[in-house]
């Protein structure tokens, strides 16, 4: 530990060269988790909050199903006849609007029953359908300055809405969500502008949501079969949000490469470094040093260098998190931060493996003059 020590202090320039490159390395690492787990909160948050274990999408949407599928009536009444199982119509679209204050909005309208199981509690305010039309949006509308009270008129329908309440930061597809009744939902997802409003509209909604209580088993081949749908799990749709799938392939790449990067580039420094001082370690393997001690060094060094520039990366990372604020999606939880330094100090320290064979190799008669 001593030698390891001195020799840091006397190559401290060499070393906190190499621990910069490691804090680059697992700041880019750390603040590229923030971006990827931020991304997919503002792409599927919404999902996530719903209350369901499955979602059932017509047979014929084979992806981007919530804005391809469409199922009847009768899918959702053969789900709530099976005993043990609750199910609700659940429809989805983006629309945007204004509020009598002024304010443009995009929003993701879920439409949902009042009273039903995927129809949120608001955190102020009242449910959804309080009021005739009424609605609860995500507290980033809020954000924009929505409000409770505030009448939201949809651009393309003219149809206006009370917001009656406001309710987590849910979002879909990075549009803040909004939560209406399915009657209103059936107006924006099939209602003509310009078209008598008491006309009869399909009873069709994007998804039933299916929620089994207590050990029911679901029957999902048999209802699939029987009535021609396709049921995945709620985890399974988020890859049915827009962009969500790319957004993670492009966003893992990014961090398999970086991860790549930290052993290469610490397994190098320390090779080079094991190079320039072999006349050194042959010295000290001439003076009676076991090949242990001279690997125990050489771990040390490595230890201590890789952990500190870790440690600094992930302070930079969280700072650029704090400054980010809510100004772009980022998240980094503490335990994802600890897990993604982790995994950087791990590969790094997995480097420098490459240099154990060189740190023992150097001869005693080198520095004896056997090579004269």
């Amino acid at each position: 530990m001593y030698l390891a020590l001195r020799e840091l202090r006397a190559a401290r320039g060499r070393f906190l060269l190499m621990g910069s490159v490691v804090m680059l390395v697992a700041a880019l690492v750390g603040i590229v988790s923030g971006f990827t787990a931020g991304l997919g909160n503002d792409t599927v948050s919404a999902l996530r909050a719903l209350p369901a274990t499955h979602l059932v999408f017509s047979a014929d949407a084979k992806s981007d199903q919530f804005n391809r599928s469409l199922v009847g009536a009768d899918v959702l009444d053969a789900w709530r006849a099976e005993p043990g199982v609750e199910a609700a119509p659940l429809g989805v679209a983006i629309t945007r609007g204004t509020t009598n204050r002024g304010v443009e909005i995009d929003l993701a309208a879920f439409g949902v029953e009042p009273g039903s199981f995927v129809a949120p509690d608001p955190d102020s305010g009242q449910p959804v359908g309080t009021t005739p039309g009424g609605i609860v949006v995500s507290r980033k509308l809020a954000d924009k300055g929505v409000h409770v009270g505030d009448m939201l008129t949809i651009d393309r329908l003219g149809t206006a809405v009370r917001v009656d309440g406001i309710t987590g930061s849910a979002s879909y597809g990075h549009v803040p969500a909004a939560y209406v009744p399915l009657d209103v939902w059936t107006r924006l997802r099939f209602g003509i502008p310009g078209a008598d409003p008491n006309a009869t509209l399909p009873r069709q909604f994007s998804a039933v949501a299916v929620r089994a209580s207590g050990s029911a088993a679901l029957p999902i081949d048999r209802l699939d079969a029987a009535k021609g749908t396709h049921t995945i799990s709620r985890g399974a749709s988020f890859a049915a949000a827009p962009g969500y799938s790319g957004e993670r392939v492009t966003m893992n790449s990014i961090q398999v490469f970086l991860y790549l990067i930290a052993p290469l580039v610490v397994g190098a420094f320390f090779a080079v470094w094991t190079v320039q001082r072999g006349p050194e370690l042959a010295l000290l393997r001439a003076m009676g040093a076991s090949r242990p001690r001279l690997l125990w060094i050489t771990a040390v060094q490595a230890a201590i260098v890789v952990a500190a520039g870790a440690v600094a990366g992930g302070a930079v990372a969280a700072g650029v998190g704090l400054l980010l604020g809510s100004a772009v999606p980022f998240s980094l939880p503490p335990l994802t931060l600890v897990a993604t330094l982790g995994g950087v100090a791990a590969l790094g320290l997995a480097g420098t493996a490459i240099t154990l064979r060189r740190v023992t190799a150097p001869d005693p008669l080198t520095m004896l003059g056997a090579h004269r």
